[in-house]
């Protein structure tokens, strides 16, 4: 009797374990079978992107947006070979319409330079696809001439671009849309920040913050005009509303154009600017951001724009917009 109790229950305990193999077998075969489920599933996304089979801007393209296209601005200064390399690249955008190249030089573009920006021109019109290409010749050298008012634009978009940075025409075109969800906005792809600096017993005394601090802290309040969108209604203000000690002073001091930008922006809209998600490609030497004191020549430009406006008009943000279709982690 008792060897049959004891064979019984060697018998359910090996029931058991067979049980709690079988299950747990199971387990890692259902795991397996997910793991490989979502592995396929975005291969499959993604080839479909990779092999062209998903047209996304015909999705985009489904619903009326506000103005249609966009011109370039591009600020450029004795660099002609990174001003035919940047000329080249973009006129293969999709979206654009027009360039306007700001010209201050004291004397004008060569006929050589004007007929191979014209040709690469040309040659990039598709169909009917036609994009106007100008020099806009300024007497004066002087920074506040890339956000002169263009007579006759006939975009509202403006992209303000420096001439030694090139964006994949993608992201160039993705910051459009995204400006065309906020045209009051500025939306660019170079983010900086300012921060009340407290150590100098002063009320309302700030600090311009470059990218680390932008990259550490997730906040900024600007984005610099050297890649950025923007209505074309802010030239017009700038050109006419701007103070002319503000003009001045960036005239004198050849720095800080696009912080002024950024100000009367922030002034007129109550609102932060939008920081797009992009890959730069600086093809051209180290500009003045990297000489010495170029903090501290800043950080006075932020706190002599503050007295000029009367308050601190720029607002920090968090917000980031990136591409989720070409993006992996967002």
């Amino acid at each position: 009797m008792r060897g049959t109790l004891l064979a019984n229950r060697r018998g359910v305990q090996r029931f058991r374990q067979l049980a709690f193999t079988a299950v747990k077998s199971s387990n890692i075969k259902l795991l397996l079978l997910c793991c490989i489920g979502f592995t396929v599933l975005v291969v499959g996304i993604r080839s479909s992107d990779f092999m062209g089979w998903t047209n996304y801007s015909d999705s985009f393209d489904q619903y009326p947006l506000p103005g249609k296209g966009y011109a370039i601005v591009m600020n450029t200064w004795k660099r002609y070979d990174l001003l035919k390399q940047s000329i080249s690249h973009y006129s293969s955008c999709e979206g654009l319409k027009s360039i306007h190249i700001v010209w201050s030089e004291p004397n004008p573009p060569s006929g050589s330079l004007s007929k191979f920006l014209n040709h690469v021109v040309e040659s990039k019109s598709k169909g009917l696809k036609k994009i106007e290409l100008s020099f806009d010749i300024n007497k004066e050298d002087s920074l506040n001439n890339r956000f002169k008012e263009i007579p006759g634009l006939k975009t509202d978009a403006v992209f303000s671009i420096d001439d030694d940075v090139i964006f994949p025409c993608s992201s160039v075109e993705f910051a459009f849309k995204v400006w065309q969800s906020a045209p009051d906005a500025m939306v660019g792809f170079v983010p900086r920040a300012h921060w009340v600096d407290k150590s100098q017993g002063k009320k309302d005394y700030y600090t311009y913050a470059g990218w680390w601090s932008v990259w550490w802290t997730g906040t900024y309040s600007m984005v610099l005009s050297k890649a950025a969108f923007f209505n074309k209604k802010y030239l017009k203000l700038y050109t006419n509303e701007m103070p002319a000690s503000i003009k001045e002073f960036v005239t004198k001091n050849r720095n800080c154009e696009d912080i002024a930008m950024s100000f009367l922006v922030a002034n007129a809209t109550g609102a932060p600017p939008i920081w797009v998600k992009g890959k730069i490609y600086e093809i051209g030497s180290t500009g003045i951001s990297s000489l010495g004191g170029h903090s501290e020549k800043r950080t006075r430009c932020v706190n002599r724009f503050v007295a000029e406006f009367g308050r601190m008009p720029l607002f920090p943000t968090t917000v980031k917009a990136v591409d989720s279709r070409s993006a992996w982690f967002w």
